[in-house]
């Protein structure tokens, strides 16, 4: 009997832990694309991403999806939302093409975000062309995600849109990794140490709200911060970053998505003249 109780608990155990690391699986973005494609109206396009696995329903019936339309009607503007604290050191990275983008993994600890006194680690960016989020209606030529990650999984994501117009300096930095991998598929290669704090915002107005991965399993309760100052880059940047992407469209970016439960805030400092 004692053994028959053992087993059991043994069971249950096993049970636990698996549903548990499942359900951390899920709080990461898909790193291989080859079940999804971007092509509206193909049969695993965005509008069929939430059918293609159980484990992405959420891509079709979830009530806080991303990206959204920030329009200023719809904001709540304050100050109580307090300047983003951003505390990045230089550290080792590597560059890899998912076959749906490129994405830099800062491997060394790159430093931390603060948001509501929660600290999110910086793990990855990675870009999408055009932008995913619109302002105001307004889409732009690309936009960059920086994925954070809290001590207990919890996502934090900042966006920064740019229009073309001068090169970007961090991307700048980047060219000559990108160019080799355009054509790779999920070969992850060293290339040393970045700043990131390379990577600049221009402003300390954000929008921020509360949404989900733009790319399956499109897990929600992801903070975003998007920074409401719209940057420059070089067609020729742009014109690289997208010839990553492998499938008919040549876009990466997720059609925006129908407003439910998002509540959208605006941070402005008291002393906007400052910015």
């Amino acid at each position: 009997m004692m053994k028959l109780r053992t087993q059991l608990l043994f069971c249950v155990f096993f049970l636990v832990i698996i549903a548990f690391s499942a359900s951390k699986i899920t709080c990461q973005e898909v790193e291989d694309e080859k079940e999804f494609t971007y092509v509206l109206g193909s049969e695993n396009g965005p509008e069929k991403w939430g059918e293609i696995h159980p484990e992405w329903a959420a891509c079709k019936s979830g009530e806080m999806q991303s990206p959204i339309d920030l329009i200023n009607e719809r904001v709540a503007v304050g100050t109580h939302l307090g300047k983003l604290k951003r505390s990045y050191k230089p550290t080792n990275t590597t560059i890899l093409n998912r076959g749906h983008d490129i994405m830099l993994r800062w491997v060394g600890g790159a430093g931390t975000i603060q948001i509501n006194n929660t600290e999110y680690e910086l793990k990855q960016c990675h870009w999408h062309s055009p932008s995913e989020h619109t302002f105001n209606g307004k889409r732009f030529a690309l936009e960059l995600h920086m994925v954070h990650e809290s001590a207990d999984k919890k996502v934090a994501v900042v966006g920064v849109t740019y229009k073309i117009g001068r090169p970007d300096t961090f991307l700048s930095e980047l060219m000559e990794h990108i160019g080799p991998i355009v054509f790779t598929d999920n070969e992850e290669r060293d290339v040393g140490v970045l700043d990131p704090r390379h990577i600049k915002m221009g402003s300390r107005k954000y929008y921020r709200y509360i949404g989900s991965l733009t790319v399956p399993p499109c897990t929600e309760n992801v903070v975003w911060t998007m920074v409401q100052k719209v940057r420059t880059v070089s067609r020729e940047q742009v014109r690289l970053l997208r010839a990553a992407v492998k499938d008919e469209s040549k876009t990466n970016a997720r059609p925006v998505q129908p407003i439910k439960k998002h509540s959208v805030h605006l941070y402005r400092p008291m002393d906007a003249g400052s910015n």
